[in-house]
């Protein structure tokens, strides 16, 4: 469609160029007109009598603004709309650090998508993937990010009214850049900084300038959050024991003093004021009680930000801003996409805390919010699955409510793909004996893909739940799925290929004990072609996988997911081994079928309404992977 924007354009056209490829656009002298105003007030949309008008407060606002004004024109012809912004900023943090980094192309993409979402704030989450030059080993061969990479990604989001803010961490969370040598002398414990040394804050004024200069914000990150323990390490050895509010105070008066002489405005996650004041050292604790004299002691231009994933009650979110409002004003929320789970997202409790959580935001006050993606043990799920997620923060962005049809349409219209589809990957983790939304993120689809043939570690979490069955239905759905958005089709064909997998690879482990225990030889020959084949199609999974990664993020990292597809397969050539030997008589027993399975409980024992939750350690074998 040709348009010809009339009014106050300066500040909008270069973005809007930018995005006429995703808006089907050109801009023309003889093009539909619209009139543009910038003003105070609302967003409005109208078309009447062959003209277009749009009105607008932040550069922002526009491109949102010409989005709806062209999904109703095409959908409408006449109309008339009114958006009033529930929040003065909203957006989503990216997390460039738990082995993915995004390509600056693929920031650049999710930044058009943002803006015609209308979300205006950034954070790329780097823990030590960015450059910092007196530190050479900082980031080494993971990825960082060049100065040069930065600025280009924030002068782009700057076009479209984006703020990136940088986020780092001053504290904990940095086992990454702790663990080579330079860093033995400010090394508190493996992921904490040794607090009071004069070598840890020239190290930290090194990261805080390197972070901070590619960006035009005068605002920053820097974490301080999960230092379970902290001033417990050589700070213990060199110090003896110390009040741990006193110990967090101290280092965050120095970090905010740094911060402030380089121009910045700090901001922090809040969780150690909560743990360090909670009885049992927890975060969401009613009966936490921080002391005056630490609250007083927190520096007053240090914004904290509640970060909260896991409840669905709009009660608790309210009842925890009254809490923080206590520390201090302008707290800031970020909630959770949750697209750490595993290797596939879980829309049904990103969705139930999203909802609870944003409402309660807006009956608050709560002025600022964004979303995370998380890629917690190893980035497995792509970053794009997060979508519908960062959709639904849009909507209630410009919504005091949101339908489901209503965020289906904004994010056909945002995206070109529907909302549907992409939910369909909900049920590769919310599957038979999982409990509605998936509320305590079972993840099956990851430990049945990494687990054991032979030592079958989940077998009896699965045992009679018909788990082949479940995938075998899902993978036509993908199939379907990936026709209908091609604009997600490398990612349709991953999760279709995963769903094929697991429909066979799930109770093979039952399968093959079952056998195995009856002494069936002729159903063992056929379980061992069964896993013959099986071998080729996980090779195809991790192909599939592969050009997924490479198409979002930068090589490095790969390598961690390759590890474990070249383990699976492995174990698979190291089963069919076995298996032969047996049926040759070779060998008079397999020792691994011969152990009795039990329910792998984990570290916190079984929970209603979930199989299980863990990590690849925890899942590929009982023993200790180094």
């Amino acid at each position: 469609m040709q348009i010809n924007l009339m009014g106050e354009t300066n500040s909008i056209i270069t973005g809007l160029q930018l995005l006429s490829d995703e808006l089907n656009i050109q801009l023309h002298e003889n093009g539909y007109p619209i009139s543009v105003t910038q003003r105070v007030g609302p967003i409005q949309v109208s078309n009447e009598n062959g003209k277009g008008e749009i009105t607008f407060q932040e550069k922002i606002h526009f491109f949102r603004a010409i989005g709806l004004w062209l999904e109703n024109y095409r959908k409408n012809g006449e109309f008339e709309l009114t958006e009033h912004p529930q929040f003065l900023t909203s957006g989503v943090m990216l997390d460039v650090s738990r082995n993915a980094v995004l390509k600056v192309e693929e920031v650049n993409g999710l930044l058009r998508t943002m803006a015609i979402m209308g979300l205006n704030v950034v954070m790329l989450y780097t823990e030590d993937t960015y450059e910092v030059p007196e530190y050479p080993y900082f980031g080494y061969m993971r990825g960082r990010y060049t100065e040069v990479e930065l600025k280009a990604c924030d002068e782009y989001a700057d076009i479209f009214g984006i703020e990136m803010i940088p986020c780092i961490q001053t504290l904990a969370h940095l086992t990454m850049a702790l663990k080579w040598g330079y860093a033995a002398n400010i090394r508190d414990t493996a992921d904490i900084l040794l607090v009071g040394d004069p070598k840890t804050y020239q190290f930290i004024e090194s990261m805080i300038e390197a972070a901070s200069r590619p960006f035009k914000s005068k605002r920053i990150h820097i974490g301080m959050d999960e230092a379970h323990q902290l001033g417990l390490g050589r700070y213990l050895d060199l110090n003896g024991y110390e009040n741990r509010f006193e110990i967090m105070n101290k280092h965050l008066s120095q970090v905010v003093s740094i911060a402030e002489r380089h121009g910045l405005k700090p901001m922090i996650w809040s969780d150690m004021y909560f743990r360090l004041g909670s009885k049992h050292g927890e975060y969401y604790d009613d009966e936490v009680t921080i002391p005056k004299e630490a609250i007083e002691s927190i520096p007053a231009n240090v914004q904290l930000v509640y970060w909260d994933y896991y409840h669905e009650e709009e009660d608790f979110y309210r009842s925890y801003f009254e809490k923080h409002k206590e520390l201090g004003p302008d707290t800031v929320f970020a909630g959770g996409a949750w697209t750490w789970n595993g290797i596939s997202p879980n829309y049904g409790r990103a969705f139930a805390t999203t909802e609870a959580a944003l409402t309660a935001c807006k009956k608050e006050g709560i002025q600022e919010i964004f979303t995370t993606l998380w890629g917690d043990n190893g980035a497995e799920t792509p970053l794009t699955t997060a979508l519908p997620v960062i959709q639904l923060f849009a909507e209630h962005t410009y919504n005091k409510t949101v339908d489901k049809d209503m965020l289906a349409e904004r994010f056909h219209f945002s995206t070109g793909n529907h909302l549907d589809d992409f939910l369909i990957l909900n049920q590769l983790d919310e599957t038979p004996g999982v409990m509605k939304n998936n509320l305590q993120s079972s993840n099956a689809s990851k430990f049945l893909l990494w687990q054991d043939l032979l030592i079958g570690l989940f077998d009896e979490n699965i045992r009679g739940l018909q788990m082949n069955e479940h995938y075998q239905k899902l993978a036509p759905l993908l199939n379907r799925a990936k026709d209908r958005n091609p604009n997600a089709l490398p990612l349709f064909e991953f999760y279709e290929q995963l769903a094929r997998v697991l429909s066979v690879k799930a109770e093979m482990g039952l399968q093959l004990k079952t056998a195995y225990d009856q002494k069936d030889k002729g159903k063992m020959v056929s379980l061992l072609e069964d896993i013959k084949e099986l071998t080729k199609e996980v090779g195809v999974l991790r192909q599939k996988h592969r050009e997924v990664w490479f198409s979002l993020y930068k090589p490095f990292g790969w390598e961690v997911l390759e590890l474990r597809y070249g383990g699976l397969a492995a174990r698979l050539e190291t089963t069919q081994f076995r298996i032969q030997q047996w049926l040759e008589d070779k060998i008079t027993n397999i020792e691994e079928l011969e152990a009795e399975r039990l329910i792998h409980d984990g570290p916190n024992g079984i929970v209603d309404g979930s199989l299980g939750n863990h990590f690849y350690h925890r899942i590929a074998t009982a023993g200790n992977i180094i």
